[in-house]
């Protein structure tokens, strides 16, 4: 079964702007926020819910997550192509965050992440390898104030 080509990118921080980054297993030294494929008929909400509680064994309300309402658009990296259809380069991904109270212990998928950190804001966007993921960080501060 292929994934489909649309994923959400959800930036799980505290009030302080502490940002929650997580290693890749199949990719030593790619950090990133949580990041995931729709399945099946999932709502974008549904689908942040559900792969927050899988990568990080956070349980969180979908009242909790915020919908900055910010759609990109990026080729998919040749490594993970295979797991698209064939013809299949381009993804569009659904951007939330999910603040917490404070930082907390995360239970990794051990089959999806090796580590975790978090860092204040500035650091965990020049480590994370994604522009999407590097600039919604970025706008963390911003959006936090929206709220």
């Amino acid at each position: 079964m292929y994934k489909k080509p649309v994923s959400v990118l959800v930036v799980i921080h505290t009030a302080a702007l502490e940002v929650l980054l997580l290693e890749r297993a199949s990719h030593a030294g790619f950090w990133q926020s949580v990041t995931g494929s729709q399945e099946n008929d999932e709502t974008p909400i549904e689908t942040a819910q559900r792969e927050v509680a899988e990568e990080t064994g956070i349980a969180a309300p979908p009242e909790a997550f915020r919908d900055w309402r910010i759609t990109n658009t990026f080729e998919i990296l040749a490594a993970w192509r295979h797991r698209y259809a064939p013809g299949v380069t381009r993804n569009t991904e659904r951007v939330f965050s999910l603040e917490l109270p404070q930082a907390q212990a995360i239970r990794l998928a051990p089959d999806e992440h090796l580590a975790y950190l978090w860092l204040p804001w500035r650091e965990a966007a020049a480590k994370c390898f994604s522009w999407s993921n590097r600039d919604a960080i970025l706008m963390l501060p911003e959006k936090s104030l929206a709220w």
